[in-house]
């Protein structure tokens, strides 16, 4: 398998004293800072209408096993395999550029950028925790100038071509906490976090001021 090689932008490695000092606010993605879900929307946005009708009758047997087990993670990387299996990085990352510069001002919710604006005027550090693939969520997270980027991460073979798996467990519920406590450190301070769905229940529960669903706006 390739060695996973992590979006363009820093690295916890690469924080600087004053940047472990700044409390951090954390933003989920999908639901908050979004209206819908980035990774079917992009999934949708890069596949031939005929093959997507296809690729989501493949999928029927996946949504129904859904219904018993519940596992958002499972019926996600078998969308991840039906639709992204043989896809090079650089073909994928070249996409997901692609689609955020057509739909970031489409998807993004304008009260929650301006929240995120707000924050930035502070001394912390701005981290978008997310179950999405970091590949898809990394163009808006640059375009938003994020400290941070956590997400899940997609498994790629020896050609570094998609293989269809994640690299890591799906990032939401408790593996938010483990991540940020990963990369950040055990005692992790957030100064804020927010949130939309029981997937955001663990990172809100640890931060000094939790706010979920508190965006609405529209584009």
């Amino acid at each position: 398998m390739a060695q996973e090689r992590e979006p363009d932008l820093p690295p916890a490695a690469d924080r600087t004293a004053d940047d472990a000092d700044r409390p951090i606010v954390a933003f989920d993605f999908d639901g908050t800072l979004t209206v819908r879900d980035s990774y079917t929307a992009f999934l949708k946005w890069r596949t031939p209408p005929a093959a997507w009708v296809l690729g989501a009758l493949r999928l029927v047997p996946a949504a129904l096993a859904y219904l018993i087990h519940r596992d958002r993670g499972r019926i996600k990387a078998d969308a991840t395999k039906v639709f992204l299996a043989g896809v090079s990085r650089e073909r994928l990352e070249a996409d997901a550029i692609a689609f955020a510069a057509q739909f970031s001002r489409s998807l993004l919710r304008p009260d929650a950028v301006a929240a995120w604006k707000n924050w930035r005027k502070q001394q912390v550090q701005l981290i978008i925790v997310t179950a999405s693939p970091e590949e898809v969520v990394a163009p808006f997270a640059r375009g938003l100038a994020a400290d941070g980027l956590l997400g899940t991460h997609l498994a790629y073979d020896d050609r570094d071509r998609v293989s269809g798996a994640f690299g890591s467990a799906n990032c939401r519920g408790p593996e938010k906490v483990e991540r940020l406590r990963a990369t950040y450190g055990p005692d992790v301070r957030l100064k804020a976090a927010y949130g939309d769905t029981s997937g955001d229940t663990e990172m809100l529960a640890i931060a000094e001021e939790p706010y979920f669903r508190v965006f609405s706006g529209r584009p």
